[in-house]
C-alpha cells in the first residue's frame, strides 16, 4: 500500500453512528501520512496512474487478521494527497459487521474513533476525514 492510504470507518446502521478506525495514531492506514502531506484540490495534480482499490482491502483484512469480506470499498469517495515522493491516493473502506470489530482490532494496536475525538490528529488527516465523513452521511 505504499501509494495509497485506506480510511477504515465502521457506520451504525440503526443510528448512523460514524466511527473510525486509528491504527498506531493515525486513520490513513496502514503507514500514515508524512508531515508535508497536502490535500490535492486540483484534479489536474491528480496521478496518472492509479491504484486499484481491491486488493487494498484484501491486504487490509489480512493484516488485521479478518475474513474475506469484512471490509468493503465506499465507491463515494477518492481523495489524494500530495507528498514528497509522490501523490497518494486514499480510499474510504466500511467494516461489514453488524458492531464496530473492537476485540478483531485490539491487537493491532487499533481503536475505533468518533470524529470528535479525532481532533489530535495532523491537519491533513482531519481534513480527509471531514470529507470522508461528508460522503459517509450523504451516500
Amino acid at each position: 500500500m505504499q501509494n495509497a492510504r485506506l480510511i477504515m470507518y465502521h457506520k451504525q446502521s440503526t443510528s448512523a453512528k460514524t466511527l473510525f478506525l486509528n491504527i498506531n495514531g493515525t486513520v490513513c492506514a496502514f503507514e500514515g501520512l508524512p508531515p508535508l502531506a497536502q490535500l490535492i484540490e486540483n484534479t489536474k495534480d491528480i496521478p496518472q496512474v492509479l491504484v486499484h482499490p481491491a486488493q487494498l482491502i484484501v491486504e487490509a483484512e489480512k493484516q488485521l487478521g479478518m475474513s474475506a469480506g469484512s471490509l468493503v470499498i465506499d465507491t463515494e469517495f477518492q481523495a489524494y494527497v500530495d507528498v514528497p515522493s509522490a501523490p497518494l491516493s486514499i480510499f474510504l473502506a466500511r467494516f461489514t459487521a453488524t458492531d464496530p470489530p473492537r476485540a478483531a482490532v485490539e491487537p493491532y494496536h487499533a481503536k475505533f474513533i468518533s470524529i470528535m475525538e479525532a481532533r489530535g490528529l495532523p491537519p491533513t488527516e482531519l481534513e480527509l476525514l471531514r470529507k470522508a465523513y461528508s460522503a459517509i452521511m450523504e451516500g
